[in-house]
């Protein structure tokens, strides 16, 4: 997706050969008509999928499914990094390692809104050691629906999460694919 490109090019940074900034644009200060551009190329990638719901984490994950879910005309449902205390224990519950932060967390759905038969596309703001990515297929599988695959906004083609969805026979649709941050220069794979 060039328009994507373009923002990464001229608005991201390469902080080291594995940590790519994009917070001027997707995930602190969010571009609203690219988010809608995202989202639509999404659904037009997805759109004869069957899709009946769309799921992410929080937070950065919330702003491309939301236009993604809205294009599709389903549900947007977000992973909870902590339960609230509104949620009662009806609740599906999955692990992720966090690289950044060093630490596993433990991310929850309501019950209540995934179900048995549900197809679910699965969106987020990158895909690197795919982690998130493991995370919301127990979260899917625990609630016996089928994932339809993933859409990626910005995916560290250098790092394993890619070889490790399509490892199970996951569709990845990524709308931009880093292949290299060496040396601050970011590079795409065409």
């Amino acid at each position: 997706m060039e328009l994507l490109k373009q923002a990464i090019k001229e608005r991201g940074k390469a902080l080291s050969d594995q940590v790519l900034k994009v917070d001027a644009f997707l995930n602190h200060q969010i571009d609203t008509q690219l988010m809608i551009a995202v989202g639509h190329e999404f659904s037009a990638r997805f759109k004869n999928d069957g899709i009946t719901k769309v799921l992410t984490i929080e937070s950065s994950g919330i702003a491309p499914s939301f236009t993604t879910a809205n294009e599709l005309n389903v549900p947007l449902i977000f992973a909870r990094k902590k339960k609230s205390l509104t949620m009662d224990d009806n609740v599906y519950v999955g692990q992720v390692y966090s690289f950044t932060k060093k630490e596993t967390n433990n991310i929850t759905v309501s019950k209540d809104f995934i179900k048995k038969g549900d197809r679910v596309l699965i969106i987020d703001d990158f895909l690197a050691n795919g982690q998130v990515a493991l995370g919301l297929i127990d979260i899917v599988k625990q609630a016996n629906a089928s994932i339809a695959g993933f859409g990626i906004v910005i995916e560290k083609s250098f790092q394993p999460g890619r070889d490790q969805l399509n490892e199970l026979g996951y569709r990845v649709e990524s709308l931009a694919r880093i292949k290299s941050l060496q040396a601050g220069s970011i590079t795409f794979i065409e």
